[in-house]
């Protein structure tokens, strides 16, 4: 476990950056004299990078070994957290951002690898659990500390506590992870890598993830006001509302890697349909606060648990070439999320309130369902098994 342990506080270091910057948004506008609208590029910047450099960038280094790629990965996360606790001013900044944020598309892709390749088939779920985890940690612990720490000591502080943890995380990387970790998947050509995206596994999926990601962002998004202007919660209360959905994601995240090493297709299947159910009922009860509470910490807890065998399945059916399709998980995550976010606000935009978003999200899950039950029957049919990986071929 302590290999995984060492990918783990990368995650959680990858996770914070992306996500503490909405924390301390307003003092980098005030630090770097732009407004905060403006500012928010440092939001969409980063996940364009992660989206579209990611995958570049692994790919441009397949041919390395996987420990080598990560610590250097960490090293240029570790670099870029103090370029940008020095930056002077916002170019610069969001450069900074979006070259730090390839760096995290690309770690996640070849950490999940490499994880599932240092445990037995049987706990692979486990170990992409474990990975994940690291985000989730990062939005129940690591943002809400870099918050408090930039409001007491400004937003710089923020970059250099986090430059700190990157010198953690890459000191585990290097003592704790194996040499020979991630060596069986080194081997597959460019050609192999793309033909491997063409199995109904693969693409079934990466649509299974964004429309979970539909179903989580297109509400996530706007939820703060949906709290305050559809329930009625006191704002004090809203970041202790968000809190347990964080509590509940992380929680999440392992029932779903304990599921996807049980019976990962059945599970996925039911998740997804509990999902549908439970954005149903966030419409229902969205005025009233103790339930619409309970429902969000719920909803929490399926987001991630879903998330878990999706990658899962992904990375199993392409064990055999698995740099270009795992680097996409991140990248159709962040496609994700920044449609979801879009469509939330052409809603709203249209007249709807936030009171129909969850509808949407119901819909999401309800195409999720039926692309899951056709695929799942799909390769019952073809009694086709995931491949080896390929040095084991």
């Amino acid at each position: 476990m302590l290999p995984l342990f060492a990918l783990f506080i990368a995650a959680f270091a990858f996770g914070t950056t992306e996500f503490v910057i909405a924390g301390v948004l307003p003092q980098v506008a005030d630090g770097l004299s732009v407004s905060i609208p403006t500012s928010g590029y440092l939001v969409s910047g980063y996940a364009c990078g992660i989206a579209i450099g990611g995958p570049l960038l692994t790919l441009a280094t397949k041919s390395f070994s996987r420990k080598a790629l990560l610590f250097g990965l960490s090293t240029a996360f570790t670099i870029g957290q103090a370029a940008c606790a020095l930056a002077p001013d916002f170019a610069s900044m969001l450069l900074l951002r979006i070259a730090v944020a390839v760096a995290h598309g690309a770690y996640f892709g070849v950490a999940m690898v490499v994880a599932v390749g240092l445990v037995p088939e049987d706990k692979r779920g486990m170990a992409v659990a474990v990975i994940l985890s690291g985000l989730t940690v990062s939005n129940v612990i690591g943002v809400p500390a870099g918050t408090a720490i930039g409001t007491l000591w400004g937003w710089r502080a923020t970059f250099w506590v986090m430059c700190a943890l990157g010198v953690v995380a890459t000191l585990a990387m290097l003592a704790l992870l194996p040499r020979t970790a991630g060596a069986s998947n080194q081997q597959a050509g460019f050609a192999r890598e793309v033909r491997v995206l063409a199995r109904q596994q693969v693409w079934t999926s990466l649509i299974l993830m964004l429309m979970l990601m539909i179903g989580q962002f297109t509400l996530f998004t706007y939820i703060t006001p949906t709290l305050l202007e559809v329930t009625g919660l006191d704002k004090n209360l809203v970041p202790w509302v968000l809190l347990l959905n964080g509590v509940g994601a992380t929680i999440g995240v392992f029932v779903g890697g304990k599921l996807s090493d049980w019976k990962l297709m059945p599970s996925l299947i039911t998740l997804l349909c509990l999902q549908a159910v439970t954005l149903a009922a966030i419409y229902v009860v969205s005025p009233y606060p103790l339930p619409m509470i309970v429902a969000i910490v719920v909803w929490g807890g399926l987001n991630f648990s879903i998330g878990t065998p999706i990658q899962t399945r992904i990375l199993a059916w392409t064990a055999d070439a698995s740099n270009l399709a795992s680097s996409l998980i991140p990248s159709g995550f962040n496609v994700g999320i920044a449609l979801a976010a879009s469509l939330g606000a052409a809603m709203l935009n249209a007249g709807y309130g936030y009171r129909t978003l969850p509808v949407v999200g119901a819909m999401a899950m309800l195409v999720a369902v039926a692309v899951a039950l056709a695929s799942y029957v799909w390769e019952g049919r073809s009694r086709a098994t995931p491949p080896l990986p390929a040095a084991a071929e």
